[in-house]
């Protein structure tokens, strides 16, 4: 059951708290995403979402380290005997963490001059977009279920990480392109980081299922961290 070993976890309640908070940075995470991804793909100002992304993001980063906090004092309370979950929790903060600053890359490329709006894939992209958009939804619908099976959660994993092997080979394509580089460089750019939120989307599940951080072994490669 995923979190449910969480919130079962010794005897003042578990950490209902931090899993509520954790769904609330990925909800900011996703905010963040769309309207970065807006900015990139229309005609938006970027001038118009900037500090609404980045003061997204500075909230993110402060519930993690309060909520990293409050983690450290549970330990000290409880003693050692909730350290799996603890350390879970530690690696699940890290990976919505790193979506927020994923989603600050991405708004970058715009404020620096990349515009997609008027690109032959611009429709293709923006298709694209919401169904990340949506996974960030599922996700967080996984990690709030208590229920769920461990079957769902590695049908989850295979679906994104699929689409993350998709935009790889799509990435490597560019590579050999007669197009100019101008052109096949900002897409390459953007599927990489589309493809890193992705990949922690995946790792985000497979941490809160598995409370031990050996769930880092089962993301896509976590060459994720910027």
């Amino acid at each position: 059951m995923v979190l449910a070993f969480f919130r079962s976890s010794s005897d003042d309640g578990g950490f209902d708290h931090i899993v509520a908070k954790a769904v609330s940075m990925l909800g900011d995470a996703r905010h963040s995403f769309d309207l970065a991804t807006l900015a990139l793909l229309t005609e938006a100002d970027p001038a118009t979402v900037g500090k609404d992304i980045r003061d997204t993001d500075q909230r993110i980063n402060q519930i993690e380290l309060e909520l990293r906090s409050d983690l450290v004092v549970h330990v000290s309370v409880q003693g050692t005997a909730d350290i799996g979950s603890v350390l879970g929790f530690t690696l699940l903060l890290k990976k919505i963490e790193r979506v927020g600053d994923q989603a600050k890359n991405i708004l970058e490329l715009s404020e620096n001059g990349v515009d997609l709006a008027g690109r032959p894939e611009a429709a293709r992209l923006l298709e694209e977009r919401q169904v990340v958009s949506d996974l960030f939804l599922r996700t967080g619908a996984l990690m709030r279920d208590p229920d769920v099976t461990d079957e769902e959660i590695s049908a989850f994993a295979d679906e994104v990480s699929a689409k993350a092997d998709g935009l790889q080979e799509r990435i490597d394509s560019f590579m050999t392109s007669d197009r100019p580089g101008h052109e096949v460089v900002p897409l390459a750019i953007y599927d990489r980081y589309v493809r890193r939120i992705l990949a922690n989307l995946v790792g985000i599940v497979r941490a809160s299922s598995e409370p031990v951080p050996n769930a880092a072994e089962h993301t896509l490669g976590d060459d994720i961290d910027d």
